[in-house]
């Protein structure tokens, strides 16, 4: 039975795919009125925004997309993986289901797969709401210095591959004070069922090494929507995305506002869904 493992009571969204490249993105589409489009990053899925979309979506679209190889999307074992192209399969998403006014929530990988489509249709998006992420290079920083010499390591691949060591491992320990129940942890680990379908995961730890250049240029041409309306949502104790890349968003975006969650790691809307929520709707409205 396929996705036997996934919790309803948890999840209890409608299933919807979106056909593009021979596979199927698995999206979900709740509610009615000004669209919020959900981007996810690794190694996660758009179960991590449910508190969010259970009370947002009385009062709007909740649009949110599960990246080729994450979630519920199909996995295939041998495809295009690189954050680029997830950045174009967003846009044909966006332009083909005719998404406008759209309030863009992104997180981790998300935010420079996000937006980066943004970039190239600027009137489409109205305001950002952003989660521990970036959007420029980090190949100068000594802490991607240090972590890039595990990104190296030859055994990276068999980690993530047979011990699906990025949800598994990692995940949990990117967390604040806030611990991640077991039976949640299982929602994030079981989409990578199988070897053949972690590939996606291990391209994004690739990302992190190959694509440093092009987060650089995101950082250079993001004039066009950096005076957008943006709310930052950052969890203090994040071990890997950390407070002075926050201030780098700020020194950015001139016309943004902060929530700070001092007791919250890398995943704010799993770990204080409260507080985020009070944020979000206080910024919308």
């Amino acid at each position: 039975m396929e996705n036997y493992w996934l919790d309803t009571n948890e999840y209890p969204f409608s299933s919807k795919f979106f056909d593009i490249n021979g596979v199927r993105l698995h999206y979900i589409d709740e509610g009615q009125g000004p669209i919020l489009l959900f981007v996810h990053g690794t190694p996660s899925w758009s179960f991590d925004f449910r508190h969010i979309i259970k009370k947002l979506s009385s009062h709007f679209r909740c649009v949110a997309i599960d990246h080729i190889g994450f979630g519920l999307s199909d996995k295939p074992e041998r495809y295009d993986y690189a954050t680029r192209m997830h950045s174009a399969t967003l846009e044909q998403f966006i332009v083909t289901q005719k998404l406008q006014n759209i309030t863009l929530v992104v997180h981790d990988f998300g935010g420079p797969i996000g937006l980066h489509v943004a970039m190239r249709h600027p009137a489409l998006f109205s305001r950002f709401i952003i989660f521990n992420s970036w959007l420029w290079s980090s190949q100068n920083d000594p802490e991607f210095i240090k972590m890039s010499k595990i990104l190296k390591s030859p055994l990276l691949p068999f980690l993530y591959r047979y011990l699906n060591f990025s949800p598994r491992f990692i995940l949990p320990r990117s967390f604040g004070e806030h611990q991640l129940p077991a039976q949640t942890l299982r929602q994030y680990t079981q989409p990578f069922g199988k070897p053949s379908q972690r590939n996606g995961a291990l391209a994004f730890a690739k990302s992190l090494l190959n694509d440093q250049d092009w987060f650089g240029e995101l950082w250079s041409r993001k004039a066009n929507i950096a005076a957008k309306p943006t709310l930052l949502i950052w969890g203090m104790k994040d071990p890997v995305i950390k407070p002075y890349q926050l201030d780098k968003f700020l020194s950015g975006f001139p016309n943004a506002q902060v929530l700070r969650l001092e007791t919250c790691g890398h995943f704010p809307q799993e770990e204080q869904p409260q507080q985020v929520v009070e944020a979000m709707k206080k910024f919308l409205s």
